[in-house]
């Protein structure tokens, strides 16, 4: 692997010199944007549309439901063809876009970069960035996810739905290291946003599918939201039963859990707002393309795969097979 990029900060220094990218300015991406620029990072957000327009000219604003405050950054932000004329490489990039929408990432990615560039995928499928490092086989793409709740209210407004902010990522390999990942920690840690650089990634991103896989599952078969889950009945149990399906998976793949997930789980459940949805929820109810595919249909598979029992989740496939 290539050496590492960008300025390390040694104690006592303030700011990194590391310039990010974040491919995507919805829910994750937006939220990432906007506190890493108020921390005073380098950071340019891609977006489209209304929304790109609206943060160029306005800033973007997030409002933060657990205490109604609202707080407006000006953000830096362009469209993809825009910041390849810029002729701007990055040192870092986090690929924050769904997982239907990769394969227009790729080409952008490799002008943008040059031979130390790092890519974090913080995406909710499982197994991203390995996926992503065979269409880029000449940089670190590291695997990654993220703990937000948090989507487009209106363009260049996001509305965030309870406190957690957490980054994990790392490397598959431990000999794919570099320094410049204990640098973006730090990057995290100065936003406001806990970033886990992780030695064991596969489990760990599997730790945080067993959330964001179950809530949006059951969440899409109950349409319900998040108070639905933070009491007893139907949907609760059938997001308990998926998330102990995800623990079996996980075991029978080689990264058993080391923790109650379930537990984990409901408990970060039990700190969002009682309307809150998943983004997949959202992306159906308003006739979009969904991650359903990665999220509902892609365990039963694995379960196949790996000989584990997945009823609750063949119970949901049955459901939305040919509807998605």
């Amino acid at each position: 692997m290539a050496a590492q990029t960008g300025k390390i900060r040694r104690e006592g220094d303030k700011m990194s010199d590391l310039k990010y990218v974040i491919i995507g300015a919805g829910g994750t991406g937006g939220i990432l944007g906007f506190y890493m620029t108020k921390a005073g990072k380098d950071v340019t957000l891609i977006a489209r549309g209304q929304h790109l327009k609206s943060i160029q000219e306005n800033g973007l604003t997030v409002e933060k439901m657990w205490d109604n405050t609202e707080e407006n950054v000006n953000v830096k932000a362009a469209d993809m063809q825009h910041f390849i004329e810029s002729k701007e490489k990055a040192d870092v990039i986090l690929v924050c876009v769904k997982g239907y929408s990769l394969d227009d990432t790729y080409d952008f990615i490799k002008q943008i970069s040059n031979e130390n560039t790092v890519v974090i995928p913080v995406l909710n499928i499982y197994g991203t960035g390995a996926k992503m490092q065979e269409k880029l086989q000449d940089m670190l793409v590291t695997d990654g996810c993220i703990y937000v709740s948090a989507n487009i209210k209106s363009p260049g407004v996001l509305i965030q739905h309870g406190k957690i902010l957490r980054v994990v990522y790392g490397v598959r390999n431990k000999s794919e290291y570099r320094p410049v990942l204990s640098e973006i920690k730090l990057d995290f840690d100065e936003s406001g946003i806990e970033g886990v650089l992780t030695e064991h990634i596969q489990r760990d991103a599997l730790e945080k599918f067993s959330y964001v896989s179950p809530a949006g599952a059951a969440g899409l078969y109950y349409d319900a939201v998040a108070s639905d889950f933070q009491k007893e009945g139907a949907a609760r149990e059938m997001l308990k039963g998926m998330m102990n399906e995800i623990a079996a998976l996980a075991a029978a793949m080689g990264y058993p859990f080391d923790k109650d997930m379930v537990e984990v789980n409901l408990k970060i459940m039990s700190t969002l707002a009682p309307d809150s949805t998943t983004s997949m929820q959202r992306d159906v109810m308003a006739g979009k393309k969904s991650e359903a595919d990665g999220l509902i249909f892609e365990v039963v598979r694995l379960g196949k795969k790996y000989n584990v029992p997945v009823p609750y989740y063949e119970k949901a496939a049955k459901k939305f097979e040919g509807k998605m």
